[in-house]
């Protein structure tokens, strides 16, 4: 049975995220936002455009004259202003205007870019995520963050820009790489470290099930993920408190991502910034050592990194300072007061960094 989590903005009812395992409901929940007269584009990258982009068409049909398919080259790299600018050519091409709808069909990559498209293309046009990815579904679809990277430096040029409808189909999961599948994994962790013990100990408990894909499980562990993060967006929408607890993991694993030129997937770098976060918050005496082994090693079921190759820790450390969530030269970093519980602290310190970069950090050399 599908479920249905409204968010909230500023205290109203904002969009809905509808957790389903088809494309069979996508004309009675897209109707209240479309006609026959506004035209639809599908945002969709190389590798989505023929898994499941001519299903959404179809539904789509039924409520438009005119459907759309536009498809992005897959990848973070081609996540930029120049493709961005792409995406306006062919709108303006064919004559997109204020009252039509973008939909992003897509991983984490497509959703940022259409939300971006969405929120910048004649001042604003409205746009409906159909995330495909474990990473988009748990994390990037929700929120209304938006943006493409810049000079190599992760969403460094972005807007705030909610969905009308987030719709997750979860039969998309079954074709996704194992690899992939897993990156998503990391924000899924997240989750429970910053905000929610008991799903942490149920993510735990439920590793033979989630590593087999038992579409019940990943379900009740969608919805829960979905739930941390609508509850932190709903108090803090645009990231002036505590937002910035979901950037748990991300400080460091932004600046491991670009030091490895983006080969590790975004949540296998959130991964590894997450052990890094939590050996300082062991160091601080704020989790106990075994606590700290425990976040550590329990990403390893999940196929996800907790030791890097091929990373200088000063580069990492120095791409860490510029990272776009310090505020007056001041970086605010999340650690682990407690497993379930995450706050901010702006008095780490660059040797507390590079100590740990290079907990995680594996030259290849033995002690």
């Amino acid at each position: 049975m599908a479920q249905r989590l409204p968010v909230l903005y500023k205290g109203k009812p904002c969009y809905d995220i509808y957790i389903t395992r088809d494309f069979g409901d996508v004309s009675q929940e897209f109707a209240p936002y479309t006609a026959p007269e506004r035209k639809i584009c599908i945002v969709t990258d190389s590798n989505v455009r023929g898994l499941y982009a001519d299903a959404l068409r179809e539904e789509l049909d039924k409520l438009s004259e005119k459907v759309d398919i536009y498809t992005l080259p897959a990848g973070e790299e081609h996540k930029t202003l120049d493709c961005v600018k792409e995406i306006y050519a062919f709108l303006i091409r064919e004559g997109y205007g204020r009252k039509d709808l973008l939909v992003a069909l897509g991983g984490g990559v497509v959703g940022d870019m259409t939300g971006y498209t969405a929120a910048t293309y004649l001042r604003g046009v409205d746009y409906i995520q159909v995330p495909t990815t474990l990473l988009s579904q748990c994390d990037s679809s929700i929120g209304g963050k938006t943006g493409v990277d810049f000079d190599g430096y992760k969403n460094m040029v972005g807007a705030f820009k909610m969905p009308r409808l987030v719709y997750m189909n979860m039969d998309t999961l079954r074709t996704l790489e194992d690899r992939q599948f897993f990156s998503g994994f990391g924000e899924v962790m997240k989750h429970g470290l910053i905000k929610d013990a008991k799903f942490y100990t149920w993510l735990i408990d439920q590793m033979y099930e989630i590593c087999e894909k038992d579409m019940d499980v990943l379900e009740e562990m969608i919805l829960r993920s979905c739930t941390v993060k609508k509850l932190v967006v709903e108090k803090d929408p645009t990231e002036q408190g505590d937002r910035a607890l979901l950037n748990y993991g991300h400080t460091i694993g932004h600046a491991i991502e670009k030091a490895r030129g983006f080969r590790l997937l975004h949540g296998e770098c959130v991964a590894l910034g997450a052990v890094a976060a939590a050996y300082i918050s062991w160091k601080r005496d704020m989790i106990s050592m075994e606590e700290y082994y425990e976040v550590r090693d329990m990403f390893v079921p999940f196929y996800l990194p907790i030791t890097v190759e091929d990373i200088d820790p000063e580069e990492v450390l120095r791409l860490t300072k510029s990272d776009k969530k310090a505020q007056g030269g001041v970086l605010r970093f999340i650690l682990l007061e407690r497993i379930g519980k995450a706050v901010i602290d702006t008095t780490v310190t660059d040797e507390e960094i590079l100590a740990a970069v290079r907990e995680i950090y594996f030259d290849g050399t033995e002690d």
